[in-house]
């Protein structure tokens, strides 16, 4: 069964996440260290618990999102992947890290894609993968069904949702997504969201004041 590491880095508080198996193979979701400290907690952890990383996996593409991307690639030669409707915003990175006063020397490119049905593995675990637009073009989550976990990025949060008015977002697809795939997975399913604390499903659907199940 996959295990969750959490991680939280870089001035927006964004959360990222190492998945790993009894076999010691690990994935890598939404990479935020920023500087070599961060980047030496997150190598620190993979060396300590003698993982062997495999992929980045990506959300979406906001820069707290990609920040430690390049370091990753530099450092185990891995690829990284996100769904193509995120190009857009990949290519937007440098000039958020302009905007935000980010020092970005290389803008990440995608190694492949990752597609809505789909379901990839890492050894005999599986993540299904589920397209939720609104917070950007080609937000996905990742959900788990034997752990009972969903990675959501920045879809779902506790108490709260995404923002939709950044370039790409829509506040109604946003609510759309969350209703048709967040919504219906188990209550118990838990959310591990881009920031801030854990939450459920069924928490969210009971109480989240914006938008109720």
């Amino acid at each position: 069964m996959l295990q969750v590491a959490s991680f939280t880095f870089n001035p927006f508080q964004e959360n990222s996440y190492v998945l790993f198996n009894e076999q010691k193979d690990c994935w890598i979701i939404d990479p935020g260290m920023y500087g070599a400290d961060e980047e030496r907690v997150l190598f620190t952890f993979i060396e300590q618990h003698g993982l062997q990383p495999k992929q980045i996996l990506n959300t979406h593409a906001h820069i707290d999102h990609v920040l430690g991307i390049d370091a990753l690639k530099s450092k185990y030669n891995i690829p990284f992947g996100m769904h193509t409707l995120e190009q857009p915003v990949l290519a937007n990175v440098r000039g958020s890290a302009t905007m935000f006063g980010f020092h970005l020397p290389v803008l990440p490119v995608a190694d492949f894609f990752i597609s809505e049905q789909e379901k990839i593995n890492l050894g005999e675990d599986e993540l299904e993968i589920r397209l939720a637009p609104g917070h950007s073009p080609g937000s996905i989550v990742f959900y788990n069904a034997e752990g009972g976990w969903v990675i959501g990025g920045d879809v779902l949060f506790n108490g709260s949702v995404g923002r939709s008015d950044l370039p790409g977002g829509n506040h109604e697809t946003l609510m759309k997504s969350i209703k048709e795939q967040l919504y219906t997975l188990p209550d118990d399913t838990i959310v591990y969201s881009g920031h801030g604390p854990e939450t459920s499903i069924g928490k969210e659907k009971a109480s989240n004041p914006f938008v109720r199940g």
